[in-house]
Protein backbone atom coordinates (compact mmCIF):
# COMPACT_ATOMS: atom_id res chain seq x y z
CA UNK A 1 0.00 0.00 0.00
CA UNK A 2 2.87 2.37 1.02
CA UNK A 3 4.64 1.29 -2.26
CA UNK A 4 1.45 2.61 -4.10
CA UNK A 5 0.85 5.92 -2.54
CA UNK A 6 4.73 6.60 -3.36
CA UNK A 7 4.44 5.92 -6.63
CA UNK A 8 1.41 8.29 -6.50
CA UNK A 9 3.39 10.65 -4.94
CA UNK A 10 6.22 10.54 -7.54
CA UNK A 11 3.43 10.60 -10.89
CA UNK A 12 2.02 13.47 -9.56
CA UNK A 13 5.56 15.39 -8.66
CA UNK A 14 6.28 14.53 -12.08
CA UNK A 15 3.37 15.99 -14.31
CA UNK A 16 3.63 19.36 -11.79
CA UNK A 17 7.50 19.59 -13.31
CA UNK A 18 6.34 18.35 -16.81
CA UNK A 19 3.85 21.50 -16.67
CA UNK A 20 6.17 24.31 -14.23
CA UNK A 21 4.27 26.24 -11.28
CA UNK A 22 2.17 27.78 -14.42
CA UNK A 23 0.05 24.51 -14.61
CA UNK A 24 -1.19 25.15 -11.48
CA UNK A 25 -4.19 26.73 -10.87
CA UNK A 26 -3.90 31.34 -10.89
CA UNK A 27 -6.08 31.33 -7.90
CA UNK A 28 -3.91 28.45 -6.20
CA UNK A 29 -0.99 30.32 -6.96
CA UNK A 30 -2.45 33.52 -5.39
CA UNK A 31 -3.74 31.79 -1.84
CA UNK A 32 0.21 30.71 -1.88
CA UNK A 33 1.51 34.08 -2.04
CA UNK A 34 3.48 32.97 -5.19
CA UNK A 35 1.82 35.44 -7.53
CA UNK A 36 3.43 36.87 -9.22
CA UNK A 37 6.40 34.93 -10.37
CA UNK A 38 7.30 36.55 -13.44
CA UNK A 39 7.25 40.00 -15.49
CA UNK A 40 3.62 41.62 -15.65
CA UNK A 41 2.80 43.27 -19.06
CA UNK A 42 0.74 46.88 -18.57
CA UNK A 43 -0.68 47.75 -22.06
CA UNK A 44 -0.90 51.87 -22.42
CA UNK A 45 -3.36 52.23 -25.59
CA UNK A 46 -1.55 55.70 -26.40
CA UNK A 47 2.18 56.32 -27.78
CA UNK A 48 4.94 56.41 -25.82
CA UNK A 49 6.42 59.73 -24.41
CA UNK A 50 2.56 61.23 -23.56
CA UNK A 51 1.37 62.27 -20.20
CA UNK A 52 -0.65 59.41 -19.73
CA UNK A 53 2.33 57.05 -20.39
CA UNK A 54 4.32 58.90 -18.56
CA UNK A 55 2.47 58.44 -15.89
CA UNK A 56 1.74 55.08 -16.23
CA UNK A 57 5.22 54.04 -16.57
CA UNK A 58 6.40 55.83 -13.23
CA UNK A 59 2.88 53.71 -11.50
CA UNK A 60 4.19 50.62 -12.68
CA UNK A 61 7.66 51.23 -11.32
CA UNK A 62 6.35 51.81 -7.99
CA UNK A 63 4.02 48.86 -8.47
CA UNK A 64 7.03 46.55 -9.37
CA UNK A 65 8.70 47.17 -5.86
CA UNK A 66 5.54 46.15 -3.95
CA UNK A 67 5.14 43.07 -6.20
CA UNK A 68 8.34 41.64 -6.41
CA UNK A 69 8.55 41.73 -10.18
CA UNK A 70 8.91 43.57 -13.26
CA UNK A 71 5.56 45.55 -14.59
CA UNK A 72 6.91 46.41 -18.62
CA UNK A 73 4.72 48.75 -20.20
CA UNK A 74 3.49 48.31 -23.65
CA UNK A 75 2.17 50.76 -25.79
CA UNK A 76 -0.91 50.03 -28.61
CA UNK A 77 -1.66 53.55 -29.80
CA UNK A 78 -4.75 54.18 -32.46
CA UNK A 79 -8.44 53.99 -32.42
CA UNK A 80 -8.98 56.02 -29.93
CA UNK A 81 -7.51 54.07 -27.13
CA UNK A 82 -9.41 51.34 -27.86
CA UNK A 83 -7.11 48.82 -28.88
CA UNK A 84 -6.20 47.00 -25.29
CA UNK A 85 -9.57 45.43 -25.96
CA UNK A 86 -7.94 42.47 -28.24
CA UNK A 87 -5.33 42.13 -25.96
CA UNK A 88 -7.17 41.79 -23.34
CA UNK A 89 -9.92 39.40 -25.06
CA UNK A 90 -6.79 37.10 -26.10
CA UNK A 91 -4.72 37.24 -22.68
CA UNK A 92 -5.32 34.29 -20.19
CA UNK A 93 -6.74 35.48 -16.97
CA UNK A 94 -3.50 34.53 -14.81
CA UNK A 95 -3.01 38.38 -13.87
CA UNK A 96 0.19 38.78 -16.57
CA UNK A 97 -1.67 40.51 -18.70
CA UNK A 98 -3.38 43.78 -17.42
CA UNK A 99 -4.57 47.07 -18.85
CA UNK A 100 -4.94 50.99 -18.18
CA UNK A 101 -8.96 51.69 -19.72
CA UNK A 102 -10.01 54.73 -21.21
CA UNK A 103 -12.91 56.00 -21.36
CA UNK A 104 -13.00 55.78 -25.17
CA UNK A 105 -13.85 51.92 -24.51
CA UNK A 106 -16.93 52.67 -23.07
CA UNK A 107 -17.86 54.60 -25.67
CA UNK A 108 -17.25 53.25 -28.97
CA UNK A 109 -19.08 50.12 -29.05
CA UNK A 110 -22.12 52.64 -29.48
CA UNK A 111 -20.40 54.20 -32.16
CA UNK A 112 -19.41 51.61 -34.38
CA UNK A 113 -19.22 47.85 -34.07
CA UNK A 114 -16.88 45.88 -32.41
CA UNK A 115 -16.06 42.38 -31.31
CA UNK A 116 -15.81 42.92 -27.50
CA UNK A 117 -17.82 43.99 -24.96
CA UNK A 118 -15.99 46.30 -22.06
CA UNK A 119 -18.12 45.10 -19.47
CA UNK A 120 -18.16 41.49 -20.51
CA UNK A 121 -14.52 41.22 -21.82
CA UNK A 122 -12.91 43.09 -18.46
CA UNK A 123 -12.34 42.64 -14.33
CA UNK A 124 -11.94 45.58 -12.96
CA UNK A 125 -8.89 46.36 -10.62
CA UNK A 126 -9.14 49.96 -9.35
CA UNK A 127 -10.20 53.42 -10.99
CA UNK A 128 -6.77 55.36 -11.09
CA UNK A 129 -7.73 59.32 -11.97
CA UNK A 130 -9.38 61.34 -14.53
CA UNK A 131 -7.75 63.92 -16.75
CA UNK A 132 -8.05 67.83 -17.59
CA UNK A 133 -9.44 68.25 -21.15
CA UNK A 134 -8.89 71.16 -22.57
CA UNK A 135 -9.10 73.24 -26.42
CA UNK A 136 -6.14 75.29 -27.18
CA UNK A 137 -4.58 77.25 -29.97
CA UNK A 138 -1.32 78.81 -31.19
CA UNK A 139 -0.17 81.82 -29.21
CA UNK A 140 -0.50 84.11 -32.28
CA UNK A 141 -3.96 82.96 -33.25
CA UNK A 142 -6.58 84.85 -33.44
CA UNK A 143 -9.03 83.15 -31.31
CA UNK A 144 -8.86 83.85 -28.06
CA UNK A 145 -12.25 82.09 -26.92
CA UNK A 146 -14.72 79.47 -27.32
CA UNK A 147 -17.19 82.17 -29.33
CA UNK A 148 -14.27 82.85 -31.64
CA UNK A 149 -14.43 79.07 -32.72
CA UNK A 150 -18.31 79.30 -33.12
CA UNK A 151 -18.10 82.84 -34.73
CA UNK A 152 -15.38 81.31 -37.09
CA UNK A 153 -17.14 78.34 -37.84
CA UNK A 154 -20.29 80.57 -38.97
CA UNK A 155 -18.60 82.69 -41.30
CA UNK A 156 -16.58 80.11 -43.04
CA UNK A 157 -18.73 76.75 -42.69
CA UNK A 158 -16.14 73.35 -42.81
CA UNK A 159 -12.84 75.49 -43.38
CA UNK A 160 -11.90 75.59 -39.02
CA UNK A 161 -9.38 72.67 -38.91
CA UNK A 162 -9.98 70.84 -35.13
CA UNK A 163 -7.59 67.95 -33.91
CA UNK A 164 -8.34 65.28 -31.27
CA UNK A 165 -6.61 62.39 -30.33
CA UNK A 166 -9.06 60.17 -32.06
CA UNK A 167 -12.44 59.58 -33.68
CA UNK A 168 -15.02 58.76 -31.02
CA UNK A 169 -12.87 60.27 -27.91
CA UNK A 170 -14.25 62.46 -25.23
CA UNK A 171 -12.84 65.57 -26.90
CA UNK A 172 -14.53 64.56 -30.34
CA UNK A 173 -17.49 63.58 -28.72
CA UNK A 174 -17.74 66.73 -26.74
CA UNK A 175 -16.89 69.25 -29.79
CA UNK A 176 -19.65 67.53 -31.99
CA UNK A 177 -21.47 68.38 -29.34
CA UNK A 178 -20.98 71.83 -28.92
CA UNK A 179 -20.59 72.65 -32.60
CA UNK A 180 -23.62 70.42 -33.33
CA UNK A 181 -26.35 72.38 -31.14
CA UNK A 182 -25.56 75.73 -33.22
CA UNK A 183 -25.51 73.53 -36.50
CA UNK A 184 -22.19 74.31 -36.93
CA UNK A 185 -19.40 71.97 -38.69
CA UNK A 186 -15.66 72.32 -38.84
CA UNK A 187 -12.88 69.49 -40.12
CA UNK A 188 -12.11 67.10 -37.92
CA UNK A 189 -8.07 66.20 -37.82
CA UNK A 190 -7.58 63.06 -35.52
CA UNK A 191 -4.17 61.94 -33.75
CA UNK A 192 -2.70 59.02 -32.31
CA UNK A 193 -1.10 60.95 -29.81
CA UNK A 194 -1.10 64.14 -27.53
CA UNK A 195 2.32 64.69 -28.21
CA UNK A 196 2.00 64.82 -31.88
CA UNK A 197 -1.23 66.69 -31.41
CA UNK A 198 0.38 69.52 -29.56
CA UNK A 199 3.39 69.78 -31.78
CA UNK A 200 0.98 70.42 -34.98
CA UNK A 201 -1.07 72.81 -33.24
CA UNK A 202 1.63 74.73 -32.40
CA UNK A 203 3.43 74.62 -35.55
CA UNK A 204 -0.02 75.90 -36.91
CA UNK A 205 -0.72 72.65 -39.07
CA UNK A 206 -4.72 72.92 -37.20
CA UNK A 207 -5.99 75.88 -36.24
CA UNK A 208 -7.32 74.10 -32.21
CA UNK A 209 -6.46 71.37 -31.20
CA UNK A 210 -8.74 69.49 -28.17
CA UNK A 211 -7.01 66.83 -25.71
CA UNK A 212 -5.75 66.08 -22.22
CA UNK A 213 -3.45 67.06 -20.14
CA UNK A 214 -0.40 67.04 -22.25
CA UNK A 215 -0.70 70.42 -23.58
CA UNK A 216 0.67 71.26 -20.01
CA UNK A 217 3.72 72.34 -20.95
CA UNK A 218 2.93 73.63 -23.94
CA UNK A 219 0.36 76.16 -22.57
CA UNK A 220 3.07 77.17 -19.63
CA UNK A 221 5.98 77.62 -22.11
CA UNK A 222 3.37 80.23 -24.16
CA UNK A 223 3.29 77.66 -27.04
CA UNK A 224 -0.09 77.48 -26.73
CA UNK A 225 -3.02 79.35 -25.52
CA UNK A 226 -5.52 77.42 -23.39
CA UNK A 227 -9.55 78.81 -24.22
CA UNK A 228 -11.50 76.42 -21.79
CA UNK A 229 -11.75 73.17 -19.56
CA UNK A 230 -13.99 70.65 -19.33
CA UNK A 231 -14.08 70.02 -15.29
CA UNK A 232 -16.61 71.15 -12.79
CA UNK A 233 -14.43 73.94 -11.74
CA UNK A 234 -11.26 75.98 -13.29
CA UNK A 235 -8.06 73.67 -12.54
CA UNK A 236 -5.70 75.33 -9.56
CA UNK A 237 -2.83 75.08 -12.29
CA UNK A 238 -4.77 77.89 -14.62
CA UNK A 239 -7.41 79.26 -12.41
CA UNK A 240 -7.62 82.13 -14.99
CA UNK A 241 -8.86 80.00 -17.68
CA UNK A 242 -12.81 79.30 -17.44
CA UNK A 243 -14.92 76.06 -17.74
CA UNK A 244 -17.12 74.52 -20.52
CA UNK A 245 -19.73 74.64 -17.24
CA UNK A 246 -19.20 77.88 -16.52
CA UNK A 247 -19.50 79.58 -20.25
CA UNK A 248 -22.80 77.72 -20.28
CA UNK A 249 -21.72 74.99 -22.01
CA UNK A 250 -23.73 72.63 -19.34
CA UNK A 251 -20.49 69.93 -20.03
CA UNK A 252 -18.50 68.34 -17.78
CA UNK A 253 -16.00 65.64 -18.35
CA UNK A 254 -12.94 64.09 -16.59
CA UNK A 255 -12.90 60.93 -18.25
CA UNK A 256 -11.53 58.77 -15.41
CA UNK A 257 -9.53 55.71 -16.31
CA UNK A 258 -8.37 52.65 -13.98
CA UNK A 259 -6.69 49.51 -14.66
CA UNK A 260 -8.62 46.10 -15.91
CA UNK A 261 -7.14 42.72 -16.64
CA UNK A 262 -8.88 40.28 -19.04
CA UNK A 263 -12.65 38.66 -18.10
CA UNK A 264 -12.36 35.66 -15.39
CA UNK A 265 -9.62 37.59 -13.01
CA UNK A 266 -9.71 35.74 -10.28
CA UNK A 267 -10.40 37.33 -6.59
CA UNK A 268 -6.87 36.00 -5.56
CA UNK A 269 -5.08 37.77 -8.65
CA UNK A 270 -7.37 41.07 -8.56
CA UNK A 271 -6.20 41.80 -4.57
CA UNK A 272 -2.73 41.38 -5.22
CA UNK A 273 -2.63 43.56 -8.13
CA UNK A 274 -4.84 45.94 -6.36
CA UNK A 275 -3.03 46.41 -3.40
CA UNK A 276 0.45 46.70 -5.08
CA UNK A 277 -1.07 49.08 -7.60
CA UNK A 278 -3.14 51.29 -4.70
CA UNK A 279 -0.30 51.85 -2.87
CA UNK A 280 1.80 53.18 -5.83
CA UNK A 281 -1.18 55.30 -6.58
CA UNK A 282 -0.47 57.30 -3.67
CA UNK A 283 2.91 57.19 -3.67
CA UNK A 284 4.51 60.80 -3.18
CA UNK A 285 6.58 60.16 -6.60
CA UNK A 286 3.15 59.34 -8.33
CA UNK A 287 0.81 62.05 -7.07
CA UNK A 288 3.11 64.40 -8.01
CA UNK A 289 3.85 63.48 -11.53
CA UNK A 290 0.36 63.45 -11.60
CA UNK A 291 -0.01 66.95 -10.38
CA UNK A 292 2.73 67.97 -13.57
CA UNK A 293 -0.47 67.51 -15.86
CA UNK A 294 -3.34 68.86 -12.91
CA UNK A 295 -4.44 65.05 -12.35
CA UNK A 296 -4.93 64.59 -8.55
CA UNK A 297 -6.11 60.56 -7.01
CA UNK A 298 -9.50 59.44 -8.04
CA UNK A 299 -9.30 56.11 -6.42
CA UNK A 300 -11.90 53.23 -6.54
CA UNK A 301 -12.04 50.11 -5.58
CA UNK A 302 -12.37 46.48 -8.06
CA UNK A 303 -16.26 46.75 -7.05
CA UNK A 304 -16.68 50.45 -7.11
CA UNK A 305 -14.72 50.64 -9.90
CA UNK A 306 -17.03 47.87 -12.03
CA UNK A 307 -20.24 49.67 -10.73
CA UNK A 308 -18.93 53.10 -12.02
CA UNK A 309 -17.32 51.42 -15.51
CA UNK A 310 -21.45 50.12 -15.76
CA UNK A 311 -22.78 53.09 -15.34
CA UNK A 312 -20.83 54.85 -17.79
CA UNK A 313 -21.34 52.27 -20.34
CA UNK A 314 -25.29 52.91 -19.81
CA UNK A 315 -24.21 57.09 -19.61
CA UNK A 316 -22.42 56.97 -23.34
CA UNK A 317 -25.14 55.21 -24.67
CA UNK A 318 -26.99 57.71 -23.91
CA UNK A 319 -24.70 59.88 -25.24
CA UNK A 320 -24.09 58.62 -28.56
CA UNK A 321 -27.48 58.38 -29.44
CA UNK A 322 -28.79 62.03 -28.48
CA UNK A 323 -25.41 62.74 -30.84
CA UNK A 324 -26.87 60.62 -33.37
CA UNK A 325 -22.86 59.26 -33.55
CA UNK A 326 -23.98 55.50 -33.55
CA UNK A 327 -22.09 53.99 -36.67
CA UNK A 328 -19.63 56.47 -37.77
CA UNK A 329 -21.40 59.48 -36.00
CA UNK A 330 -21.89 63.09 -37.47
CA UNK A 331 -20.36 65.13 -40.05
CA UNK A 332 -17.55 66.52 -36.91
Amino acid sequence: MALIQRRRLLAWLASCSAGSAAALPVASLAQDGRFPQRTITLWVPWPAGGATDLTMRLLAELASHKLGQRVVVENRSGAGGTLVMPVLQQAAPDGYTIAQLPQPVLRAPHVQKVLWDPIRDTTPILQLTGVTFGIVVPAASELRSVEDLFAWARSRPGELTLATNGVGTTPHVVMDDLFGRRSLTYTHVPYKGTAEQMLAVSAGQVMVGVNSNGFAPYVDSGKLRLLATFGGQRTQRWPQVPTLKELGHGIVASSPYGLVGPRGLPAEVVQVLHDAFRSALNDPAHVAELAKYDQTVDYLGPDDYGRSMREAYAAEKRTVERLGLARGGSGG
